[in-house]
């Protein structure tokens, strides 16, 4: 007896085709959840922070905000990343600029335009602290 050779392709092509859809859903709803926490403000983040034991607000929200957005190229201790050292930027830069850089980017940076507000000005302060 001959074994029908495209079974075994079907069945990986089934399999492929509902690990893309299990994919899918688990991806909107992390959509979802993304838009949430968009809508609350930024609730989550200061509920994190309480949950650590406090500390300085100010000082905490631009850490928080650096660590959701900017420590994935820069590194979470600003300099073991495979973006620019940022452990002086305070010194190179005023916060206005930092604030600039922030939202239209510069070099190979992207502007990171979904940090606006009080979570820009709470980065920014906290990054020229850095000096």
């Amino acid at each position: 007896m001959k074994k029908n050779p495209v079974i075994p392709y079907a069945i990986i092509a089934v399999i492929g085709i509902l690990a893309v859809i299990i994919i899918s859903v688990v991806g909107i709803d992390q959509r979802q959840a993304i838009q949430d926490a968009e809508e609350n403000g930024g609730e989550q983040t200061e509920q994190s922070e309480e949950g650590e034991g406090g500390g300085e607000t100010a000082g905490g929200d631009g850490d928080a905000v650096f660590q959701n957005n900017c420590a994935m190229c820069h590194g979470s201790d600003l300099a073991s990343g495979s973006a620019p050292n940022l452990t002086e930027i305070g010194s190179k830069y005023s916060q206005e600029e930092l604030a600039q850089i922030v939202q239209e980017g510069i070099g190979n940076m992207p502007a990171q335009s979904q940090v606006q507000g009080e979570d820009l000005d709470a980065l920014t302060q906290w990054l020229s602290e850095k000096q």
